[in-house]
């Protein structure tokens, strides 16, 4: 029944087998992708025919089923639908690397979907994803121009590791996704302790060694078993005759028009002469006109790419007048928002980014649900890009992919400048609101959220800034830019962020459109962005030397440490006793399982009054202790006194005052506060007081 294909190979000592034939028969291509115990399935369909679009209608869902992990997903509702956050940024790190590798031309509509279906904690499902994904195109129908594998690479006690396990992770300097070709690396994205140029290299080195082994495999499966490729006669190619007729009308108004320092004026003059050429080639009313419209647009886009490439590297001059290395003048306003914790406006050029941090107690902190567990992050960033950015009119509401993916690349990047939470018990949130944009917004979230924080009060432990890089590559010949312009982002070839300060790398990412970007234009481009990424943060210090004490309209925090076996009674029966604190101090109060209490309140008087009761209901009486006691009832035999919240004790009559007493009633009443010592504790628990103790000796 089942004509099932495998191949099995080995990465970094680890192996991974692959197999086709038995699961989802009737798609393009599909694979399922085995490593230890955890197991992943990738489909790949495409429809018979081009879109109408002059891109690649690509998309790329990954998601992970909790039942791999033996898991349901929590809350009321257990069918899983919307993907996480993670699962986006995973779906982005497979949609990355494979886009560039679809031949030009090809605007057939792709979906890759994959899904974890088992999960064994040990083996990360999210390089295999990529791997995955390529290998299911590769062996069916759709053209693809060369399979793409992925990798991730750890530094653990000082060496790096390939594809290293969940556990080793934890103790890893280095976090870093890398996929490519048999030939070359495609698509980077790491975070680190501040590793320098040379180590980030080292790893991208032996990262792509991996990927060649798997890339190698995926090609020989798929000349034994892949489905023939779909006709290049499917391929959308431009007309010669619309190449030239493009040329024609738009070339010299072009030349002008891309050297035009401002944007918004730049793009007014591109729109206008998009507008000469489509009246001219593509005339309203025509209902079969020479040029097809969708070619013609196409056509006019490479003719400005080609216009501005040569531009650049004939003459190291770009569309705004710097020259290579430049970077646009900066301006940062501290403290902008008066009532904020901390705020900074952070202005690049025709990029600006308007930061704002707020400092919260634990309850501020953003939980999660994954198939490692729940977890509570203390610190997130939230990238806000609203169409006014970029002058248009658009969608508002949740944010999009890359949107997410921005977010958390400033997020990761600031991650490593945080103080530890003993030092500094805040949650901290970061808002990046885009307010202008034209290229690396996502880095000027990074200046941003550090400057803000600093403004908060957040003790960082060393100020970081980011800059975006650019490349130029024809026949051999390339340019790096420093600080790209959104057109050079979208005409170049390559998009590589990097952040850190003097000493190292704190986060990097990279996308390249096309093969050929060697280890040595990498290492030129780390050097360049090391001189850029300095320069910035040297006008960041000037704007905020050091971080500023805490805004007033921040909450304080205070931390203490009960013993575990005395969580129970801070909370009380039903979290009764915790309750009753809230609400007669009016504090947050958070306690975790190692006993450590985080009290949370704007009011510093209600935090001292929240820790007195705590530290009453959890201190011991101790022998030898004087105590300011409430008399709680009069017996015959003596009075009980609470000298600690909830912890009694007795004084007999014959310890109460100096005299002989025949009436306790005569010389106190429930209610009386009194001073009384500890003299014993018996095995049970129960409490011997004296006040005569505390009293002046009678005189003989």
């Amino acid at each position: 029944m089942f004509q099932k294909q495998q191949m099995e190979i080995e990465v970094a000592g680890k192996k991974i087998s692959f197999e086709t034939g038995m699961i989802a028969r009737q798609a393009n291509g599909s694979v399922v992708v085995r490593s230890g115990e955890t197991l992943l399935f990738c489909s790949a369909c495409a429809t018979g025919k081009a879109a109408s679009a002059d891109f690649l209608p690509l998309r790329v869902d990954y998601q992970e089923n909790f039942s791999s992990a033996g898991k349901t997903l929590g809350g009321f509702i257990k069918r899983q639908g919307k993907l996480s956050q993670r699962e986006i940024l995973i779906s982005r790190l497979i949609d990355r690397p494979i886009r560039p590798m679809f031949p030009e031309g090809f605007y057939n509509e792709v979906q890759l979907l994959c899904y974890v279906w088992s999960y064994d904690g040990v083996t990360a499902p999210d390089p295999l994803a990529i791997t995955a994904a390529s290998a299911a195109l590769a062996i069916s129908d759709i053209p693809l121009v060369k399979p793409v594998a992925g990798a991730r690479v750890g530094l653990i006690k000082g060496e790096f590791v390939v594809n290293p396990t969940i556990q080793e992770m934890q103790e890893s300097r280095l976090d870093l996704m890398l996929a490519g070709t048999e030939d070359a690396v495609l698509m980077i994205e790491g975070y680190a302790d501040f590793l320098t140029e040379e180590e980030v290299l080292k790893a991208i080195e032996l990262g792509h060694e991996a990927i060649r082994i798997q890339c190698h495999a995926i090609h020989d499966w798929q000349v034994k078993i892949g489905k023939p490729k779909m006709k290049e006669d499917i391929l959308l190619v431009i007309p010669e005759a619309t190449h030239q007729a493009v040329e024609k009308i738009a070339k010299e108004k072009l030349l002008s028009a891309l050297r035009i320092i401002k944007k918004q004026e730049r793009e007014e003059a591109q729109g206008a002469i998009k507008k000469q050429v489509m009246e001219t080639l593509c005339p309203e009313g025509e209902d079969k006109p020479a040029h097809d419209p969708s070619m013609v647009e196409k056509a006019l886009k490479e003719l400005e790419s080609t216009i501005m490439r040569k531009m650049i590297l004939e003459e190291g001059v770009r569309s705004d007048g710097r020259g290579v290395k430049d970077i646009r003048a900066i301006d940062i306003a501290m403290s902008y928002l008066p009532r904020t914790h901390g705020s900074a406006v952070f202005t690049r050029g025709e990029t600006q980014s308007v930061a704002v941090c707020t400092l919260g107690g634990e309850t501020m902190a953003q939980r999660t649900e994954s198939l490692e567990g729940e977890d509570a992050d203390r610190f997130y960033l939230h990238y806000f890009f609203p169409p006014f950015s970029v002058g248009e009119v658009g969608r508002v509401g949740p944010p999009g992919r890359r949107e997410v993916g921005h977010g958390k690349l400033a997020e990761r990047a600031l991650r490593a400048i945080l103080p530890e939470k003993e030092k500094f018990p805040y949650v901290i949130r970061l808002e990046s609101n885009i307010t202008e944009s034209n290229g690396s917004s996502s880095m000027a979230s990074v200046g941003g959220g550090c400057l803000s924080m600093m403004d908060a009060g957040v003790p960082v432990t060393r100020p970081v800034s980011g800059i975006a890089m650019g490349l130029i590559l024809e026949e051999g010949k390339f340019t790096i830019l420093s600080d790209i312009l959104g057109i050079e982002d979208a005409l170049g070839d390559m998009d590589f962020k990097i952040t850190g300060d003097k000493e190292g790398i704190s986060a990097f990412q990279m996308d390249i459109k096309v093969e050929g970007i060697t280890i040595d234009i990498m290492k030129h481009a780390l050097n360049q962005a090391k001189e850029g990424r300095l320069h910035i943060l040297e006008k960041m210090m000037q704007a905020s030397p050091a971080p500023k004490q805490m805004s007033k309209h921040a909450p304080r925090i205070e931390t203490l440490k009960i013993k575990q076996s005395k969580i129970g009674e801070v909370i009380g029966p039903g979290g009764k006793q915790i309750r009753a604190i809230i609400e007669q101090t009016g504090v947050e109060i958070d306690i975790n399982d190692d006993g450590i209490i985080s009290i949370t309140s704007p009011n510093f008087e209600q935090i001292e009054k929240a820790k007195a009761i705590i530290l009453g209901i959890t201190s011991e009486a101790e022998v030898g202790k004087v105590y300011e006691g409430k008399v709680t009832s009069v017996v015959a035999f003596g009075a009980f006194v609470e000298i600690l919240p909830g912890k009694e004790g007795l004084c007999h009559i014959s310890e109460f005052d100096n005299f002989r007493i025949k009436n306790m009633t005569d010389v106190v009443k429930e209610g009386d506060t009194v001073h009384v010592k500890v003299l014993e504790i018996n095995d049970r628990g129960q409490v011997k007081l004296s006040r005569k103790a505390t009293l002046p000796q009678a005189s003989a």
